[in-house]
């Protein structure tokens, strides 16, 4: 397991290997956190239609490990709020399978997306994280400052989720 991991931008094909690390990920990392009854309900085929629907867009990368298989995937671009002033770029999602975790692959895949909101003419970015997901802590290691906190819903919980932000990508890596 601690072969080569790749790193790649997405093509199609990759769109049903991003939609099992997507569900795969959700339900381990977001466990005790959101409703069983959402992550019991949570598909390959649904997601894997959204990722065919995303892939072309850009913005999307994924990690492989030796054999090929995809064990993460991230995706950004423009933020899409409009809400936050000096905070043009978003991380959209990073997710990693939990036997991946910690070893360097997050960052490996934040990269290639803060290059392209970069080559976008953007130097600033955002994410959005549940309060009570650990992954905020890599995003606390990479400077990310707090500059928000909002309610979200997901199958009918209230849950709080911060809004991390950096003023200036160009110097993160």
């Amino acid at each position: 397991m601690d072969g080569l991991i790749k790193i790649r931008k997405a093509v199609l094909a990759d769109a049903k290997g991003i939609a099992k690390v997507h569900v795969d990920s959700w339900k381990t990392t977001y466990a005790n956190i959101v409703p069983d009854e959402y992550l019991n309900n949570l598909i390959f085929e649904s997601r894997e239609q959204l990722w065919v629907d995303n892939i072309p867009n850009g913005g999307v990368y994924v990690a492989e490990n030796d054999e090929g298989e995809i064990v993460g995937f991230s995706s950004g671009g423009k933020e899409r709020s409009g809400k936050y002033s000096g905070f043009d770029g978003e991380l959209y999602a990073i997710y990693i399978l939990k036997e991946y975790q910690g070893k360097g692959i997050g960052s490996a895949l934040v990269k290639p997306i803060i290059d392209e909101i970069k080559a976008l003419g953007i130097h600033s970015m955002l994410v959005l994280v549940l309060k009570d997901n650990s992954s905020r802590l890599f995003y606390e290691a990479l400077g990310g400052k707090k500059i928000d906190k909002i309610e979200v819903e997901i199958a009918g919980r209230k849950l709080s989720e911060l809004v991390y932000g950096w003023e200036d990508i160009r110097n993160i890596f």
